[in-house]
């Protein structure tokens, strides 16, 4: 699958991280695609942003009943509550399946510390994994200066812990291309069994970049993502590196 090829090898890298862009485009079923080629932004480092926080009636039991009895808890800092046992058993990761032109494909995701390189083929780096659900979430870089060597990325989303809790989470998946809007891709539908969502398609169509809303949920790991495309890579067991 030539894995090894787009391992990271811990370089420090700076990117462009288009945050000037001010207003958002959502793509949603109804508006589904939006062409980076026509809005002048296929070009530089795309960054491809996960984040997420829990859903303000999952956290409430426990916790509110805890704060009638030690009221002063009530002013602790929200990122330490934010960390609190229920957000910690939720990890939400983002991963990419990538086929370029060349006809060589691969993923680059946290499991199994594949990174990638920005660089070199297959141009995708996720820049590290966040276990917890930070205000910053996970980042993840395309370099579209590339692009004719890329032909189809997917931007996916799995659980890595046993409990699938995508119903507990409110997730969203921002893109942040060089020039133009963001790109914002909400998961937002309940299913509460699901472990792995296939969030957005970037691919070449006719020497066009496109990013194609897909928000399908599945209730297998990439396995199943990889069957649902048609990526053709063969799968076994991985594991993180330890924090």
């Amino acid at each position: 699958m030539g894995f090894l090829d787009g391992l990271w090898r811990g370089r420090e890298v700076d990117f462009d991280s288009g945050s000037a862009a001010t207003n958002a485009i959502e793509l949603t079923k109804r508006h589904h695609y939006v062409s980076l080629t026509k809005q002048q932004a296929a070009s530089g480092h795309l960054r491809v942003n996960l984040s997420w926080r829990m859903r303000t009636s999952d956290i409430g039991g426990s916790q509110r009943e805890s704060l009638l009895r030690h009221p002063l808890k009530a002013l602790r800092p929200p990122e330490v509550m934010g960390h609190s046992q229920s957000m910690v058993n939720v990890d939400l990761d983002l991963g990419c399946l990538y086929e370029l032109t060349d006809g060589s494909k691969g993923v680059v995701q946290p499991l199994g510390s594949y990174f990638g390189d920005v660089n070199a083929p297959p141009y995708v780096k996720l820049s590290g994994d966040d276990r917890f659900g930070s205000g910053s979430g996970e980042d993840m870089y395309i370099n579209l200066d590339h692009r004719e060597q890329i032909k189809r990325l997917l931007v996916f989303v799995y659980i890595y812990d046993q409990t699938p809790a995508f119903d507990r989470t409110h997730a969203i998946v921002t893109l942040y291309p060089s020039n133009g809007p963001r790109i914002e891709i909400h998961l937002d539908e309940r299913h509460p069994q699901a472990r792995s969502c296939a969030v957005v398609m970037i691919e070449n169509v006719k020497k066009e970049l496109v990013v194609r809303r897909e928000v399908k949920f599945v209730y297998g790991f990439q396995a199943e993502l990889d069957r649902l495309y048609g990526w053709g890579l063969q799968w076994g067991r991985g594991y993180k590196t330890k924090v």
